[in-house]
């Protein structure tokens, strides 16, 4: 079935809307834009019941047993307060995080992994998932220099989607369309260039099953076979927020050289980042983006052969 055409009048009008807003944030106050993040979260765990139940359900079955249903319940809104107060810092990033203060406002934990695998003359894949604030984390390994390509899905309408590309990209950072640019990819890994992608999405029946947090989870094999294939080192990543500052966590440093006679080292090195990733999303849990059903595909059974007659 085609696909139906896009609306240009409605897409802009919505790129002006968004622009119109993200002015709004931009002309509050630190105390009135947390003010608004808190609102904007309240209203949405009230609305949204759907993301809230699947978010509710996830952490009961990541960590059995270990809070009660107020406690999950109290997690929830925190996810929702955290992702509204990532949507203002976002807005707000440009105005309140330079290249003079962004010691204020982020530090790098275990830094020298990164630094150091950066400044290999190798190429690098930098792994993370829909934890902390990923877009922070990019801006100032930016600000601080580095020059590195993200994986992104371009949105469908094409002002907002050019809008964002221009506010991700102010600091150095690159985009490349998830589908459609593998042949960018492979350059900029074969010139020694970085890649930062988010590796903690459902990618179905077809992706390889790993363990997180305790169950199958589909993940796409796509950053597992492109370390191994191009031997390019991984670094996986969080970005935080703990004491009021961007904590940009190297949880490893993941060579695959060190996994190429593996019989399975696809499902070998996915499972080694998604471990790493687990072992992050477990320093602030309500920083996960459990709304997402990130384990709605499982391991079909086998079917059995019937014997022969």
């Amino acid at each position: 079935m085609a696909k139906k055409p896009r609306s240009r009048v409605v897409d802009f009008a919505v790129y002006c809307a968004v622009r119109l807003l993200v002015c709004l944030v931009q002309m509050l106050s630190p105390a009135a834009a947390r003010a608004l993040a808190r609102f904007l979260a309240w209203l949405a765990y009230h609305v949204d019941k759907r993301h809230r139940l699947v978010a509710k359900d996830n952490i009961a079955q990541a960590f059995p047993g270990k809070y009660t249903d107020a406690e999950i319940d109290a997690l929830v809104r925190g996810v929702y307060r955290h992702f509204c107060d990532v949507l203002i810092d976002i807005v707000h990033l440009p105005r309140k995080l330079h290249v003079h203060n962004w010691k204020r406002h982020a530090c790098l934990v275990h830094g020298e992994r990164i630094l150091d695998a950066m400044l290999s003359g190798r190429p690098l894949l930098i792994v993370t998932g829909h934890f902390g604030n990923w877009e922070a984390a990019g801006y100032v390994l930016g600000l601080v220099g580095f020059r590195t390509h993200a994986i992104a899905r371009p949105l469908d309408n094409p002002y907002v989607d050019d809008f964002l590309r221009r506010f991700r990209e102010r600091t150095g950072q690159k985009l490349l369309a998830k589908h459609g640019d593998f042949e960018k990819m492979q350059d900029i890994l074969d010139r020694g260039g970085v890649i930062a992608t988010l590796a903690d999405q459902d990618a179905g029946q077809r992706g390889v099953f790993v363990d997180f947090f305790g169950r199958p989870a589909s993940t796409h094999k796509a950053v597992a076979l492109m370390a191994l294939d191009q031997r390019v080192p991984m670094v996986v990543v969080g970005a935080p927020k703990l004491n009021g500052r961007h904590h940009i966590i190297s949880a490893d440093v993941i060579w695959p050289e060190h996994f190429a006679k593996s019989p399975d080292a696809v499902k070998v090195v996915t499972q080694r980042f998604t471990t790493d990733l687990e072992h992050l999303i477990r320093l602030a849990p309500e920083q996960y983006f459990w709304l997402h059903r990130r384990w709605k595909h499982q391991p079909q059974p086998r079917k059995r052969h019937k014997s022969a007659a």
